[in-house]
């Protein structure tokens, strides 16, 4: 679906777009087949793809894979993709992503591949992310200052809670900047597609996620704080400066300058005790 095709649907129909809804479509064929190149989408894969739009990035979608499933919150949209599109492998839903993403779901056979609306983004990824079953691959449209937090490395001013979050689970494996004039209506921040692939060996047990995020969360809640004071309000200070001193993390430091790795310790010393 070419510029001009997206500016006629819309003045037909006169609709017009919703900002809330992060309603900013992708109609750059050539950027469209560099995102769905880095899924390696193939026959045999299932993909999940939020927020489709008018459906071009769908239309690549079933031409390379075996099933799609769509998840649309606006329903003119949902109208017009079931005009548009008769292909038995889509499955397309009239509904809330994050409500899907939050549901007890087996995805782990499934792709992410799509450009995600700016105002649902992180927390779409986050859910699914922290799913028991969670996607194999997640290759996502992104605002450049979310995806530079997800790709963010220790001591960086991008690195925090969702660096740690989506990292836990997810290797960052690759990226590209989409000009922001290669979306309609053109948006005021810049998009870069990132590739994330799912780890292959957990860098935690599935049954110590948790007190990683609760540790994760109280460590950043005060991003200047020193991270031994804000962790004493769990946890005894005795108990910590013993696991700081084992860990080799000075009693001064903050969250900011720990890696994944350390956090990972952290979580298993406490969780030990």
């Amino acid at each position: 679906m070419k510029l001009s095709d997206m500016k006629q649907v819309l003045v037909e129909r006169k609709w017009m777009l919703t900002k809330s809804l992060g309603q900013n479509f992708l109609h750059d064929q050539n950027q469209i087949r560099r995102i769905v190149d880095a899924a390696e989408v193939g026959p045999s894969d299932n993909v999940l793809e939020v927020g489709p739009g008018l459906g071009p990035l769908t239309e690549l979608l079933l031409e390379r894979s075996g099933h799609v499933l769509a998840v649309e919150t606006d329903g003119r949209m949902v109208e017009f993709l079931r005009e548009r599109f008769s292909d038995p492998k889509l499955d397309l839903r009239h509904g809330d992503a994050l409500a899907l993403a939050r549901e007890s779901h087996d995805w782990s056979d499934w792709k992410l591949v799509a450009n995600l609306p700016y105002c649902v983004a992180s927390p779409i990824l986050v859910e699914l992310a922290q799913s028991a079953r969670r996607p194999r691959i997640m290759v996502v449209t992104l605002q450049l200052e979310v995806a530079q937090r997800l790709m963010a490395e220790a001591d960086d001013d991008h690195y925090g809670v969702l660096t740690l979050l989506m990292q836990l689970h997810y290797v960052p494996r690759g990226q590209f900047k989409i000009p922001r004039t290669c979306f309609f209506p053109e948006p005021d921040v810049d998009s870069l597609c990132i590739a994330l692939e799912r780890r292959a060996t957990p860098l935690l047990p599935e049954e110590r996620r948790a007190l990683f995020v609760k540790i994760v969360k109280r460590a950043f809640s005060q991003r200047r704080k020193m991270m031994m004071k804000l962790l004493k309000q769990d946890w005894a200070a005795d108990k910590l400066a013993e696991i700081f001193a084992r860990l080799q993390i000075p009693v001064q430091e903050r969250a900011e300058k720990l890696s994944l790795e350390q956090f990972v310790a952290l979580t298993n010393a406490l969780a030990d005790e």
